[in-house]
């Protein structure tokens, strides 16, 4: 083996052990803080979470329900104002941000909701009421002269089938036909 490889592999070597020695030291102080929290938790809940005495006697067992209804009535009081203040304070951001963005020149676009507009108010609108440009679309369409021939007439005669069908309804129609009448 050469001296560099030697070198590599002592390198390597020194890397492993101060890995596995970061590791151990990182082990305790985790063991450390879970024993620590353990110990805070304890202290917390003896300061707030006095150990329960229960009374013997049916008078003090109803005094201490009713101490704790108060407390309980307390607490929530306390959390229904927390709420209040909480909207209130989401509130204020809401108008605050508002006003940062109105401030920007940053504007939140509004909901476009379709509007009917008919061509000659969409110009005014487009060009302003100075220019009256009337805008008839129907102008512009080419007319066509109807002439009525005969074959129309023709055609319109045979084509209104209701007459037909009046005509041939009942026995007097059944008749006709078996006659050669139509």
């Amino acid at each position: 083996m050469s001296e560099e490889e030697k070198r590599k592999r002592a390198i390597t070597a020194r890397r492993q052990h101060l890995k596995s020695v970061m590791l151990q030291i990182a082990a305790t102080e985790l063991e450390k803080e879970a024993v620590t929290r353990e110990q805070e938790k304890a202290n917390y809940l003896a300061e707030h979470c006095p150990p329960l005495h229960l009374p013997n006697s049916m008078q003090e067992l109803q005094e201490l329900c009713k101490k704790l209804h108060g407390k309980v009535e307390q607490v929530d009081e306390e959390r229904y104002d927390t709420e209040v203040k909480l909207q209130k304070t989401t509130k204020e951001l809401e108008d605050l941000s508002q006003k940062l963005f109105d401030l920007r020149g940053k504007f939140k676009r509004p909901p476009l909701r379709r509007v009917r507009m008919s061509a000659d108010a969409m110009l005014r609108a487009l060009l302003g009421s100075k220019h009256k440009v009337c805008m008839d679309l129907r102008a512009n369409l080419k007319q066509v002269k109807k002439e009525d021939t005969e074959k129309e007439k023709d055609l319109r005669d045979v084509g209104d089938w209701r007459k037909n069908i009046e005509e041939k309804s009942g026995m007097e129609g059944r008749k006709k036909m078996f006659e050669g009448g139509e």
